[in-house]
């Protein structure tokens, strides 16, 4: 089996989902594997992976406000601030989705349905450059 690896920064403008499905098939055609499957991490704890409709924006920000209202900024219990009152609500909206996907691929093309997309979510206000590793076995 053959290992392909590189790493991604990501520079998002602030909290949201951001898709990077094109710069992870990029990484796939590097690889010139044909079968097998890519994993992709993300490398911090106040961003997250998520595999998530990319045709309509309106399932993504219902998504988004949704957990802004399960896990709020400025909690008055939280206690881990040292960064803002976005500290603790992004390691917890972190710990409550996902850090890593897997997709299959065929052919050289990474096997996602029709409307799915690959996205960083990432949950701190501020811009941060992210780490985002992908990993291609065939």
């Amino acid at each position: 089996m053959a290992v392909f690896q590189e790493t991604l920064t990501v520079r998002p403008p602030g909290a949201g989902l951001h898709e990077i499905t094109k710069q992870v098939a990029l990484v796939l055609v590097r690889s010139g594997l044909s079968r097998g499957v890519v994993t992709i991490f993300c490398q911090h704890t106040s961003a997250s992976l998520l595999i998530m409709e990319n045709a309509d924006p309106s399932a993504r920000r219902d998504l988004e406000a949704w957990l802004e209202r399960l896990v709020p900024a400025e909690d008055p219990h939280f206690e881990h601030t040292l960064e803002g009152p976005d500290d603790m609500p992004s390691h917890i909206k972190m710990a409550l989705t996902r850090t890593s996907e897997s997709v299959p691929f065929a052919d050289g093309r990474m096997l996602l349905g029709m409307w799915q997309g690959i996205f960083l979510w990432e949950h701190r206000e501020a811009p941060h450059a992210r780490t985002v590793v992908v990993t291609v076995m065939g």
